[in-house]
């Protein structure tokens, strides 16, 4: 009699006969449960952080830029998220309000303006993030050069694969 349990765990995969079969099933049911991890956790930090998907996307995004000591308009913004400009403006709006965001004028262009992350937003992520990151850094820095090249063209393979996953029309 079949394991039900078995049939439930590999949903999408079939373990099949052979070990490479195996193998594969295997490293795709990890990725899959680490990917429901990471969706968990992006849930609780929307949670903590009081924010929907695409706010907390708007705030990562900025961060980043500032980083890279680039400036953001809100179309880039409605074109990071595929959303139409009346959805960022609302988002804008929101985050603005809640003391994460601020507008600015463009230093050249007066007709635009950009938007910055404050340092209020920079710090709840840094606290509310930080110490995740550290333990997934723990996790992978004792890795081999040939174990984080295995995993690195993994991921690359995986993404590639599902990049070329196009929409129904």
């Amino acid at each position: 009699m079949p394991n039900p349990d078995a049939a439930t765990a590999h949903y999408w995969y079939r373990d099949g006969d052979d070990d490479r079969q195996r193998r594969a099933v295997e490293v795709l049911q990890a990725f899959r449960v680490y990917r429901a991890a990471e969706l968990a956790m992006r849930r609780r930090t929307r949670e903590a952080m009081s924010m929907g998907e695409n706010e907390l996307l708007v705030l990562r995004y900025l961060l980043k830029a500032q980083a890279e000591d680039r400036r953001v308009s809100p179309s880039e913004l409605a074109r990071y998220l595929a959303v139409s400009t009346a959805s960022t403006t609302a988002i804008i709006d929101r985050l603005e309000k809640s003391g994460h965001i601020v507008r600015r004028p463009h230093p050249t262009d007066r007709r635009s303006i950009h938007v910055i992350a404050t340092e209020k937003s920079d710090q709840e992520v840094r606290e509310t993030l930080g110490t995740m990151h550290a333990r997934m850094m723990d996790a992978v820095r004792d890795m081999t050069p040939d174990e984080s090249r295995t995993v690195i063209e993994c991921l690359a393979r995986l993404q590639d694969a599902v990049d070329q996953v196009e929409p129904q029309e």
